[in-house]
């Protein structure tokens, strides 16, 4: 059987929601041993968030990001639960939680007091808007990140209201900026010896993860706003009208627009560089969706691909998941009797493994 690329690692998780629990999923499946703390009779709040449900009667929330993990639950403000706590984190090499700034200490579980015990841990700590300051208490909701870094600010249509991602984007983005963060600690522990504190705040992984967006910013000074389906720095980059339904088209340089603009039969003010088609940007998307009604969009699509043109359909999940099966991507992987979402992650050597369901509570 092949070794998994963290076979020896263990994970004391004592992290609750989405960003956290995603990480450690993901470190999961790459062979690390988890081991999931939660608290008596509730759990983790998404084991009530619901619907849906499975045919269980099981939280698909909490399915989503706790597979591959025991569980076990222990009551914090307990002095004999805290020895507990205590015992499995320094038997561990990495420790995460997201109790919130010095949430830990109160229970004598925080950094500086584990370190001491075990100067090999690799702590990692998840708030939302990072461990100092007036807000450092303040509870870290996607919804509250998304609407304080600005991301609504840029989402939905220009004459429309500030809309959020159709997804916890901001926590999955930080537990992937946690998941980066533990893996080159252990990388570094390899070579010193020593381990180190991982902090991730979902505030600054929302203003990392706008890359662009925030970077405008950044670099220049502009503060970006909504257009909505369109890109601000690239035309046609975005949703269309055929004669039945929309459709993407992503441009992404000028030579792909030539063949674009000649299959479409736009022979006038083609704009070649893509600076005048930003600039030319409401006028040039009118003629396309004039030019694009003429045919469904099927049509469309399949001429476009023939053509090194990317251009698709806009799914429902539903159908995103239909194009996956269809394509040759494994997307759904039953684990123990659980349906899941396949990890994304491809190693030829080391491939992720998926051998236990999410636990239930204790």
């Amino acid at each position: 059987m092949t070794r998994a690329a963290l076979a020896g690692i263990k994970i004391a998780d004592f992290s609750r929601v989405l960003a956290r629990p995603y990480a450690t999923m993901l470190l999961a499946d790459l062979g690390a041993e988890v081991v999931k703390v939660e608290r008596p009779v509730t759990g983790d709040e998404t084991r009530s968030w619901i619907p849906p449900v499975d045919s269980k009667g099981k939280s698909t929330y909490f399915q989503s990001v706790n597979r591959n993990k025991t569980g076990i639950t222990l009551d914090l403000s307990s002095e004999a639960d805290q020895v507990k706590a205590r015992q499995l984190i320094v038997e561990s090499d990495v420790v995460v939680e997201n109790f919130g700034a010095g949430g830990m200490r109160k229970f004598g579980l925080d950094y500086e007091t584990i370190k001491k015990l075990n100067p090999k841990i690799i702590y990692c700590s998840i708030t939302g808007f990072g461990s100092q300051g007036p807000l450092a208490d303040l509870p870290g909701y996607d919804m509250l990140v998304q609407a304080m870094s600005g991301l609504m600010s840029i989402t939905g249509d220009s004459d429309g209201e500030p809309t959020k991602v159709g997804v916890a984007v901001i926590d999955v983005i930080a537990g992937l900026h946690a998941t980066t963060g533990i893996l080159a600690a252990l990388h570094s522990r390899e070579k010193s010896g020593i381990g180190q504190k991982v902090e991730i705040d979902l505030f600054s992984s929302a203003l990392s993860g706008m890359a662009n967006q925030s970077g405008a910013f950044a670099a220049a000074g502009v503060n970006p706003s909504r257009i909505g389906n369109h890109h601000p720095s690239i035309v046609p980059y975005g949703v269309f009208k055929a004669k039945d339904r929309d459709l993407a088209i992503a441009i992404g340089n000028d030579k792909q627009y030539e063949s674009f603009a000649n299959l479409i039969g736009l022979t006038e003010n083609k704009y070649p560089h893509n600076i005048d088609r930003v600039k030319n940007r409401e006028q040039l998307i009118q003629v396309i969706n004039s030019k694009l009604s003429m045919k469904i969009a099927e049509a469309w699509i399949e001429l476009f691909r023939k053509n090194g043109i990317p251009a698709g359909p806009i799914n429902t999940i539903a159908e995103a998941f239909d194009f996956a099966k269809n394509n040759g991507l494994e997307a759904i992987v039953d684990v123990a009797g659980e349906k899941s979402v396949a990890n994304p992650i491809k190693l030829s050597g080391t491939p992720v493994s998926y051998y236990k369901g999410s636990p239930n509570l204790d």
